[in-house]
């Protein structure tokens, strides 16, 4: 486990990664399969990267190695959330050549969107580090990759949003729409959701910011709201119910996420970190 998010047990993690593996590999590596025998020929490697930024999943691409073979070593030589610098060993690998060659594209593929997301949600951090409010990511992650997309935004130093539909209510401008207004919404869905569940509910105006209050809302976001409204928004749930934890959200970017943070909100929320972020490339040389 990292000390900046928590990885999915191996329960969860072993079958994403075993079914990554054989989209890759197929019916067998024709090129390894054709120059080594399997779990014969000693072999080690390092990472190194790049280019600098924040390292992340570098656990997940040990994980990679072990399970085409369990004798492999893989020994992360940067710590998990540590800056790296162009030309810097990041990682070393130990064990049969066969698994290393097999595994290389994997691992290195989803250590470098990992670590892509982790520097650009570092980034993010920078611009507010100095002030109270937190940045949390989205749902606006590849299928199939969210859990390890969100680890990678914790790495960065940001905190995690709800990781789906199940965690907690999130009443937006659709289901608003669809229940016919925000305490209609607010409490049909209170009469049947599990007590630990929270509700937030996404406005767009002071009225709807009013409506939400009456209603008894956990959260509150305020959605692409002028930063000047959103003030008022601010000062208008503080005052009725200092409880009420505040979100903005919408079009931010790192010119506005200083701005958004400055009108006293609790949580920026952002998909740019993932949606917006490039790879930090990592190679890996054999020897």
């Amino acid at each position: 486990m990292s000390k900046f998010g928590v990885l999915p047990p191996r329960l969860v993690l072993d079958p994403l990664l075993r079914g990554w593996l054989l989209e890759d590999v197929g019916r067998g590596d024709r090129t390894t399969g054709s120059l080594l025998v399997e779990d014969v020929t000693p072999g080690s490697a390092k990472w190194i990267a790049k280019a600098g930024g924040i390292i992340a999943g570098l656990p997940v691409a040990g994980r990679v190695f072990q399970l085409l073979n369990e004798k492999v070593r893989f020994v992360a030589i940067a710590d998990e959330g540590a800056r790296c610098e162009p030309g810097q060993v990041v990682a070393e690998i130990h064990g049969s050549l066969d698994a290393l060659l097999m595994g290389e594209r994997v691992a290195l593929n989803l250590a470098m969107r990992l670590s892509g997301i982790a520097t650009l949600t570092n980034i993010y951090i920078e611009k507010i580090a100095d002030l109270p409010p937190r940045l949390v990511d989205t749902r606006k992650t590849t299928p199939g990759l969210r859990l390890l997309e969100k680890y990678a935004t914790a790495v960065g130093g940001a905190i995690n949003h709800r990781m789906g539909l199940d965690d907690a209510v999130m009443i937006k401008d659709n289901h608003i729409a669809a229940a016919g207004g925000i305490g209609e919404a607010v409490t049909r869905v209170r009469s049947q959701i599990p007590y630990p569940l929270t509700i937030e509910v996404e406005t767009e105006s002071l009225e709807q910011v009013w409506e939400a209050l009456q209603h008894k809302a956990d959260i509150i976001m305020l959605d692409n709201m002028p930063l000047e409204m959103m003030r008022e928004a601010v000062q208008l749930i503080r005052q009725q119910d200092s409880g009420v934890k505040i979100e903005a959200s919408g079009n931010v970017t790192l010119e506005t996420i200083r701005a958004v943070a400055e009108t006293g909100v609790d949580y920026i929320s952002s998909s740019a970190p993932i949606t917006q972020s490039k790879w930090l490339d990592l190679s890996m040389r054999m020897g």
